[in-house]
């Protein structure tokens, strides 16, 4: 049966300033565990701590740059680029363009707190 998902449920982020993130389809918002979707607008200058995460994350870039920087190389995704990070390959996401990011992110599985293993402050 197709489910309409009405709207997203804003989602607290991490990172040294305020970042959106409108999740549409995943644990919070749909109680879905196999994928997630969610819509983020971070500002410029932003940073998240680095992950390990448990999910492979799937990023479209819809506006400005997102920089995302690996144990190995170091990626500027531009608009209507994506980008494909493997579970369990370390990470970190940034916009520290002028303009910021707009972007789509998929998670597979779900995106958890308790899947990401963010690095400890």
């Amino acid at each position: 049966m197709a489910i309409l998902i009405d709207k997203p449920t804003v989602i607290a982020a991490a990172g040294n300033m305020p970042k959106v993130i409108e999740e549409y389809v995943g644990r919070v918002n749909s109680g879905h565990t196999e994928l997630s979707i969610a819509r983020m607008i971070s500002p410029a200058g932003w940073v998240e701590p680095g992950q390990t995460p448990l999910f492979t994350e799937y990023t479209v870039v819809l506006r400005g740059e997102l920089q995302v920087r690996t144990r190995e190389t170091t990626l500027t995704v531009s608009a209507g680029q994506a980008v494909v990070v493997p579970a369990g390959e370390w990470v970190q996401y940034s916009s520290p363009g002028l303009d910021g990011a707009e972007y789509l992110a998929v998670c597979l599985p779900a995106f958890s707190p308790e899947t990401v293993h963010r690095d400890e402050a």
